[in-house]
């Protein structure tokens, strides 16, 4: 694009997952044009390759801004650096959208710093019981994206997977290790869950289809098992 320059180094590690329509809507709330925000990233943050094409550029989301010109951008929208990413998945990411320094994260959960930052670099977290439920207040995590930044979502599916194919009340007690629930909202969910995928797999039978067409709303429900729990449970606990 014309008139855009970006930063010569690229910003290590990359920078959380841009959102580009809140950008924009912030700016547009706040009556300021791209010329604006570009001089106060430049003036205020010491940016000087921003400008008003870069900042089009971000809000039309063919460029993405990298870590400083993330949190310069949102001190001149008046907002948080949360505000301007879309939904977090990743430890680190979560730590940016509260705007919490790793020092401080490492400090409440009772980590050396050096730890902490691997368990970001490495996407494993191996903080024990109480570390993590420090962990989840700093950072306020909702129980599924504290399942996810902490590595035990894939454990989560496969668990999902096996309790709605075969027998559910086989798979409460490993679930319940894994997932801090109360028995009496599992179970329940866990049921729901059993009896919406044999429904679907004792449909595709009814209907003849052969044996590839008979499994794919199976397969699709199978894929999705993770998000269809979260529903459920919120819909249990709300």
């Amino acid at each position: 694009m014309c008139g855009v320059r970006q930063p010569s180094a690229q910003p290590n590690p990359p920078a959380p997952p841009f959102d580009a329509p809140a950008a924009r809507r912030l700016r547009a709330a706040l009556g300021m044009g791209p010329e604006h925000v570009a001089y106060g990233m430049r003036v205020s943050y010491g940016l000087p390759y921003v400008t008003a094409d870069l900042v089009i550029a971000w809000e039309r989301g063919t460029l993405s801004p990298g870590n400083p010109e993330l949190t310069a951008l949102a001190g001149v929208l008046w907002c948080s650096p949360g505000e301007l990413i879309s939904r977090p998945r990743t430890l680190r990411e979560h730590r940016i959208a509260r705007s919490v320094a790793p020092e401080d994260v490492a400090h409440a959960v009772g980590m050396d710093l050096r730890a902490y930052r691997r368990a970001e670099e490495s996407g494993v977290w191996r903080g024990n019981e109480r570390q993590s439920a420090a962990l989840a207040r700093i950072l306020r995590l909702a129980l599924p994206d504290f399942v996810a930044v902490t590595g035990r979502e894939a454990k989560l599916a496969e668990l999902l997977r096996s309790a709605v194919t075969t027998r559910w009340q086989a798979y409460v007690r490993p679930l319940l290790k894994l997932v801090p629930l109360d028995r009496d909202v599992l179970e329940p969910v866990l049921q729901e869950l059993h009896q919406d995928y044999q429904g679907r797999m004792a449909a595709t039978l009814g209907w003849g289809g052969g044996s590839r067409s008979a499994g794919e709303p199976g397969q699709r429900f199978l894929d999705t098992i993770v998000e269809a729990f979260w529903r459920s449970v919120t819909d249990r606990t709300a």
